[in-house]
């Protein structure tokens, strides 16, 4: 997240030429109205927008990512906020709307003089009246989820075990709160006052669906109860009564209850509120006072606030048009949802619960594997009013853009998970709102790739996604409807009878599985050899490549010849964390990550690691995939922690590169009470086999000891999870940005048939797949899906399955630690030398910090506020790479 320093307006500029509007918010839609405004031109304006965070308004919808770790939020193109007519003030709460004087005063004292003032406070977190009540936190905003974070942590390290949280609120905000919790390391606990997840989007059976699906993710769930007390002891949550007699131990709770408006700048003020709370808003998003105007979860349209993205953009896009005379007006809610929860999907639109008189609902349940899909039709049976989907949601994306349309196949048809078939294709009418995020029509994304702008002027096409997405701005926002947005590009593309590229970059027209065969085909050994014969031009054959071509390349050429990554001049295809078989951080230091195979380790390579951490000075960490992460080495330090690691039984984790990452397990029947199989063992045995496997992208897998799940095997690439008969092996589950839950691919396996069958899989996906992309993405792109990869694994339907099985055992024959190689070869050493004239590491050092007990290097800002030590005086040179902290 960037974040910005406290500003002022210079004297005079609130009162120099120009209409003044003020913004009093920082959130989405004061971002997007800013953004409106500077689109169409400021000349004439003096927009000031105050925001009491410390940050530049941030993307709320993807809030819960932030506790996963750092990531930046930061919303559209900072170039806007160094625009001279846009002046952000951060740090500044506006504490009175003086419509006499027409100013806002700030509570640092400051007048900001208006001709226009938008409010767009937002709304707050719902804190229930609860005895403890206060001891409870809300899940609203950066600060919030950065207190849990740290709260967590805190509470893992003074209780010795996992805290143990409880969110009460069962709808979206409440299952992303208690997902994120649990990826920290929480056992987390969802409380809803209904009967069933998610009522006010879901009907019963769709919520018991969903309840199924998150109770297989480990989160408890407690239904059909009200919480009427936080107790507390000795200063400390310990539980959540609740009003059905049961008592949940918790050491942290968190309310997801809902929002209220925060209107009390127009409630104090005399501009009219709605009774349920919000700023009561024309169509044109005007208040009843002339000059001020409401916009987002603060504004009442009809008697409602709606915290949803959709309606919010649209309100600053009306905004922003009235304020500059246009007389644009507000469409209503769109009420559309999608659960991010890792894993699950759940999506809700339109007249969902079928409340329309006379609709039908075609359903589709089988609550045992939690699919539930439901269409919501006119008595006729022909006009989509809305719909649900739990499990699968894959027909969400195009039908949404349906709703209130006549359907042009049968219902049943789109209901995927009854197996009805493929509706017949059809294209969306033009006028059909293919994005409601940023409200793009189908026609105008249609224009944009045939060249012709928003005023009907001659542009230049939109041939590809990204130059789609930037000029049409749809898929930007929520990215539901990019699906949607890629087949309507490629279809255009085909009428036009342009070739829709395959090919990597602008130096290759193959494609990457193209290239993996005729690479392969002519056994082909260096990029330049490569280049020559495949590119794409002869300008391409005799140039250099580029960054996406060469790691490309780079991947393919280690997974065909098993020979040490960097020689060979292959080094130089490789990107900065590859080169250096270490994560580089921000600072220019670098992280080392041993590979312990299924987590499991010995009291003395635990000391080992200790040793290399005190010896170094490095800080520690507990990685997300059971492993130990050592942070602040330099690059010249890099081959002495790998020498003593190597010798104490070590070998590289490739937390740094395209390949198996690690394979995370529980206990197993070892010692778990539930266990049926040993998970351990095959966790290591597939370790060890798949280690230094290079692929399209980095992939991870876990096993499971029983069906209780506690590996989280199906949120992985490979899912092996143990039953009474054997094992069950899942494919394709991701986590990061693009979540995807692990489909069931074959069960009751023996051992030797698992590997098998994991062998195929692996090598078939690596052969076919597109650069950077995960296995979900793969299967999804395949025609057939699941069910094709099943034809090839299983029924070996190409006849490549004993290709595929040599292949991957040549890997494993051929496989040699890359730290090792490394620390055997003085010449592969010189690659770890901070600079040609390098003085001797005691000569190095870098400025380090206390934090939570450990040690860990400073940042420019502290090193500049002249905050921690310097260990020998000099500071470590800076770096223009940034790092990355393995998930």
């Amino acid at each position: 997240m960037s974040e910005t320093r406290p500003t002022r307006p210079a004297q005079g500029d609130a009162t120099s030429g120009g209409r003044r509007i003020v913004v009093v918010g920082g959130g989405p839609a004061a971002h997007r109205f800013v953004e409106a405004l500077w689109r169409r031109g400021t000349d004439g304006l003096h927009i000031t927008v105050l925001t009491e965070e410390s940050y530049a308004p941030y993307d709320r919808v993807a809030l819960s990512s932030a506790l996963a770790g750092d990531v930046d939020l930061s919303l559209g193109e900072q170039l806007m906020w160094r625009e001279p007519a846009i002046r952000l003030v951060t740090g500044e709460r506006a504490v009175r709307l003086d419509l006499a004087a027409r100013c806002v005063l700030g509570a640092s004292g400051e007048r900001y003089a208006y001709d226009d003032v938008v409010l767009a406070t937002g709304s707050d977190a719902v804190r229930l009246p609860l005895p403890g009540g206060e001891r409870a936190a809300v899940y609203r905003t950066l600060d919030d989820v950065q207190w849990l974070r740290t709260e967590t942590a805190r509470l893992a390290a003074d209780l010795g075990r996992a805290p143990r949280a409880v969110v009460i609120g069962g709808g979206l905000l409440g299952l992303e709160a208690a997902g994120g919790l649990q990826h920290l390391g929480a056992e987390s606990t969802v409380v809803n006052r209904a009967g069933w997840l998610m009522n006010a989007q879901l009907d019963q059976g769709g919520g018991q669906a969903l309840g199924r699906l998150i109770a297989a993710k480990g989160l408890g769930i407690h239904c059909g109860g009200a919480p009427t007390s936080i107790e507390t002891a000795n200063g400390r949550v310990t539980g959540v009564a609740l009003s059905d007699g049961a008592l949940l131990p918790a050491d942290l709770v968190v309310f997801a209850v809902g929002i209220r408006p925060r209107d009390e700048l127009a409630r104090d003020a005399g501009l009219e509120v709605a009774p349920r709370g919000g700023v009561v808003i024309s169509a044109g998003c005007e208040t009843t006072m002339p000059g001020v105007w409401a916009i987002g979860e603060v504004a009442s349209y009809e008697g409602i606030s709606m915290g949803l993205v959709a309606p919010a953009n649209a309100m600053a896009e009306v905004c922003a048009d009235g304020i500059l005379g246009g007389l644009s007006t507000f469409p209503g809610f769109d009420t559309a949802t999608k659960l991010k929860l890792s894993g699950v999907e759940v999506a809700s639109f339109g007249d969902a619960l079928a409340e329309a008189e006379g609709s039908l609902e075609i359903v589709y349940a089988d609550p045992a594997r939690g699919l539930y899909q439901k269409l919501v039709v006119t008595d006729d049976a022909k006009t989509l009013l809305g719909g649900i989907f739990v499990g699968d949601a894959a027909p969400y994306s195009s039908l949404r853009p349906l709703l209130g349309r006549e359907l042009p196949a049968e219902p049943g048809a789109y209901l995927s998970s009854a197996g009805g078939g493929e509706a017949p294709p059809s294209e969306l009418p033009d006028d059909v709102i293919l994005c409601s995020c940023n409200n793009v029509t189908a026609g105008a994304c249609r224009s944009a790739v045939h060249g012709v702008g928003a005023d009907g002027m001659a542009v230049e096409p939109a041939l590809d996604m990204p130059t789609l997405k930037a000029c049409s701005r749809a898929g930007t926002q929520c990215g539901s409807c990019v699906p949607m947005l890629k087949k309507l590009l490629d279809t255009e593309l085909t009428k036009a009878g342009r070739t829709v590229s395959k090919g990597i970059c602008e130096h290759f027209a193959m494609s990457r599985p193209e290239l993996f065969e005729a690479i392969q085909a002519l056994d082909l050994a260096s990029f330049q050899d490569i280049l020559r014969r495949f590119g794409a031009s002869e300008e391409a054959k005799g140039g250099h490549g580029c960054d996406i071509c060469k790691p490309a390349i780079g991947s393919i050429l280690a997974t065909q010849r098993g020979e040490y990554v960097l020689d060979g001049g292959r080094g130089m295809l490789q990107d900065t964390n590859d080169r250096a078989l270490a994560n580089m951080q921000r600072n220019g230091t670098y992280s080392v990550v041993p590979r312990i195979p299924g987590g499991e380790i010995t009291p003395q390579k635990l000391a080992v690691i200790a040793q290399v951490a005190e010896q170094f000075g490095l800080y520690v960490k507990l990685t997300g995939a059971l492993r130990i992460d050592l942070f602040g080495a330099r690059l010249e330090q890099l081959p002495e922690i790998w020498k003593i690691l190597v010798e104490a039984g070590f070998e590289s984790g490739q937390a740094y590169g395209k390949a198996l990452r690690n394979v995370k397990s529980c206990v197993g029947s070892t010692w778990c009470r539930f266990g049926v199989q040993d998970s351990v063992a095959m966790a290591i045995d597939l370790e060890l086999r798949y280690r230094g496997l290079r692929a399209p992208h980095k992939f991870k897998m876990g096993v499971s000891g029983c069906a209780r799940e506690c590996a989280e095997a199906r949120s992985k690439d490979v899912g092996v999870i143990a039953t009474d008969q054997g094992w069950n092996l899942y494919v394709g589950g991701n986590g990061g940005f693009q979540p995807a839950h692990a489909q069931l691919l074959a069960q009751d396996l023996d051992g030797e048939t698992l590997i098998r069958y994991i062998d195929r899989y692996l090598m078939y996906y690596i052969r076919t797949a597109d650069r950077m992309q995960r296995t979900a993405r793969w299967m999804d792109d395949l025609d057939g899906g699941l069910d094709h990869v099943r034809d090839v694994v299983i029924n070996d339907s190409l006849g490549i399955a004993e290709d595929l099985e040599e292949a991957m055992a040549r890997h494993v024959e051929h496989y040699e630690d890359e730290w090792a190689a490394t620390l055997k070869d003085p010449d592969r050493l010189r690659r770890f030398r901070s600079f040609v004239n390098a003085p001797d590491a005691a000569d190095q050092s870098i400025v380090l910090v206390e934090e939570r007990g450990q040690q860990r290097p400073a940042t420019p800002e502290e090193i500049e506020a002249g905050a921690g030590r310097v260990n020998l005086g000099a500071a470590i040179p800076v770096r223009a790479a940034s790092g990355t902290l393995e998930g």
